[in-house]
């Protein structure tokens, strides 16, 4: 029983960040409590390792980002309606997320939180093959050339689905009425 509890409190602190790392790649919270049910399982047959590991955090994101495109590989078809070809004028420099205004103190910590809060909801709204790579990129801190291994794509098509994927999004946040600032 005190395994149990112990397990229970293991969970409660890690699930907000294995649900929230499913619910970025697969844009539905039910596939995403699917999703984090299945690593927990996974979690609770190795646990007797990971209840006193410092790296548990990182397996469990690992695990829940790897069942996720495990999920998405097997059951959508995410790149068929995207051509292969890089847009005219795409710059891969070009990152009009990096534009979103940091607060500068305390008392704008609820813009940035509705921020982030738009941002989430706007990332449910692409479609797999922009939000995918868009994730796996800025919230994974994957390089195109993983991304690109992972998905089993070319780097071109990573990057041409991240361009759009932030153009996307950027409409999203403009027409929410945040501010983006200037271009850089």
């Amino acid at each position: 029983m005190d395994d149990l509890r112990q397990f229970e409190a293991f969970m409660r602190a890690y699930q907000d960040m294995v649900y929230g790392t499913a619910l970025r790649l697969l844009g539905s919270e039910a596939e995403a409590q699917d999703i984090a049910q299945e690593v927990f399982i996974k979690a609770h047959q190795r646990f007797a390792e990971l209840q006193s590991s410092p790296t548990a955090g990182g397996w469990l994101k690992t695990v829940a980002r790897n069942l996720s495109l495990n999920h998405l590989s097997r059951h959508r078809a995410r790149w068929t309606h995207f051509s292969d070809l890089a847009l005219p004028g795409a710059e891969e420099g070009d990152d009009p997320l990096e534009r979103l205004q940091a607060p500068g103190n305390d008392a704008d910590r609820w813009d940035q939180e509705a921020r982030s809060a738009w941002v989430e909801t706007g990332l449910q709204k692409l479609p797999d093959a922009q939000r995918v790579p868009l994730v796996l990129y800025h919230f994974e801190g994957l390089s195109y050339e993983e991304i690109a291994e992972r998905l089993t794509v070319t780097v071109s098509k990573v990057k041409t689905d991240i361009h759009r994927g932030r153009t996307a999004l950027r409409r999203h946040l403009v027409r929410a009425g945040i501010n983006l600032g200037e271009p850089n």
